[in-house]
């Protein structure tokens, strides 16, 4: 086998193992929260940091984490998060925030990451 096959095979190894990290590279780089009851519903967040901020803005007065985690729980107990704000948004269950329009689903999630930040 000549040094160029080794090295071509070598680099489709490594490529196949970066491809195998990059995936769970999030996982390996996630910055350690503390425990909430809320982490099963927190860990559907790609970004939870950046979902806590504007989860801070989107905060309402009267807003009860227990009700809300509750509210999400049951939405997602048979459908992914994508298909509960694809029916938020189907059904015009929307949350303004600074100007944003968000699916209600996806501000109360961010919002729930803001009170357990």
């Amino acid at each position: 086998m000549s040094r160029r096959a080794v090295a071509i095979g070598g680099g489709v190894a490594v490529a196949i193992g970066l491809t195998a990290l990059g995936l769970e590279a999030p996982r390996l780089l996630e910055r350690a929260y503390r425990k909430t009851p809320y982490d099963d519903l927190l860990g559907l967040l790609t970004d939870r940091d950046t979902a806590a901020r504007l989860g801070r803005a989107a905060r309402t007065p009267g807003f009860d984490a227990k009700t809300v985690a509750h509210d999400l729980r049951e939405q997602l107990a048979h459908q992914s998060l994508g298909q509960v704000v694809d029916a938020d948004i189907a059904k015009s269950r929307l949350a303004e925030v600074k100007g944003w329009v968000l699916p209600e689903s996806l501000a109360n999630l961010s919002t729930l990451a803001a009170t357990a930040d």
